[in-house]
C-alpha cells in the first residue's frame, strides 16, 4: 500500500488549526514518531539516514518505536512539514511508518 502524503499533510495543518488560541513557541524542537512495521527492519540504517539529514534519533523503550528530532525550527505548519516529510519518507524506505509528531519537553 502506498503511503498516502497528503493525507499526512493534512493531518499536520489541521493540528495547527486545531490549536488555535493555543500559545505556541515561535521556535522549539519537534520530535517525529516512527513505528517499526518489518521485523528484519534495519534500526542502524534508518538512524543514519536520518541523522546525515539532521536528525538526532533515540529508540523507544517500547523497542518498537524510533523519535527523529530535529530543531529549533519555528513553530509553523509550513516547517512542521517539511520536514515531517523528510523525516517520513527516509523512514518509509527503511520499513517504518510515521506515528506523529509533537513539540519536544
Amino acid at each position: 500500500m502506498d503511503h498516502n502524503f497528503e493525507t499526512q499533510r493534512r493531518e499536520t495543518y489541521d493540528t495547527f488549526k486545531q490549536s488555535k488560541g493555543v500559545k505556541l513557541p515561535k521556535e522549539a524542537v519537534i520530535d517525529y514518531a516512527f513505528f517499526i512495521e518489518e521485523l528484519d527492519a534495519s534500526w542502524p540504517a534508518l538512524e543514519r539516514a536520518l541523522r546525515l539529514e539532521g536528525f538526532k534519533t533515540r529508540r523507544g523503550k517500547d523497542g518498537e518505536t524510533l523519535i527523529a528530532s530535529i530543531g529549533p525550527i519555528p513553530v509553523t505548519p509550513e516547517e512542521v512539514w517539511n520536514y515531517e516529510r523528510i523525516a517520513t519518507s527516509i523512514a518509509l524506505k527503511h520499513d517504518f511508518y510515521p506515528d506523529g509528531w509533537e513539540l519536544a519537553e
